[in-house]
């Protein structure tokens, strides 16, 4: 029976459950979180990345959840180093060039810092005269480390950045750490 299990992925975990023997215990894993035999993930969080995984028993959902020509959107909370423009908001949605192409168009937009959003550890850099601002983007795409170059190329590199929401799967209220079974829709 195909199963579905939603992670809380924290900072600094790795989005596998075997590390390279050279860094054996140094570095933590899904291992260390999740004890399902047969469960894989349906997609990757950088190890620097948090928030919503999702793993599965399934091979054919697991190619449909993370193959891009799914088009499945991805919603991300991304805490960027100054105070968003207007015009890189703009460039967001239009689509911003990297090394690899023309992203497709994003939904953007500035929010504010969200009341129930967790601490982060360790905390990220803060600068007493350079403002964080939280922008809320979303993405059909999957490029390797593609927010974080996204936000780069409009001029605010990412400080913080936690995946919310997959297809129609949600983090909600979902604690670093924690995972759930839902029903697979």
């Amino acid at each position: 029976m195909s199963e579905l299990l939603l992670f809380n992925k924290p900072f600094n975990v790795l989005c596998q459950f075997t590390d390279e023997p050279e860094f054996k215990d140094q570095r933590q894993t899904l291992a260390d979180f999740i004890d399902q035999p047969g469960f894989y993930a349906a997609g990757r969080l950088d190890r620097d990345s948090e928030g919503l995984l999702l793993l599965t028993n399934d091979g054919k959902l697991q190619q449909q959840i993370a193959n891009p020509k799914h088009k499945q959107p991805k919603t991300y909370l991304v805490q960027v180093e100054g105070d968003i423009s207007k015009e890189a908001i703009k460039q967001l949605q239009q689509g911003v060039t990297l090394k690899d192409g023309l992203t497709r168009p994003a939904k953007a937009r500035k929010i504010a810092e969200p009341k129930w959003l967790w601490p982060r550890n360790p905390p990220i850099r803060e600068r007493k005269n350079i403002p964080t601002t939280w922008v809320e983007l979303s993405i059909t795409e999957g490029k390797n480390r593609q927010v974080r170059r996204m936000t780069a190329a409009v001029g605010f590199p990412t400080l913080r950045l936690i995946r919310t929401q997959i297809g129609d799967y949600q983090l909600k209220n979902l604690q670093p750490g924690e995972s759930m079974f839902v029903k697979n829709s």
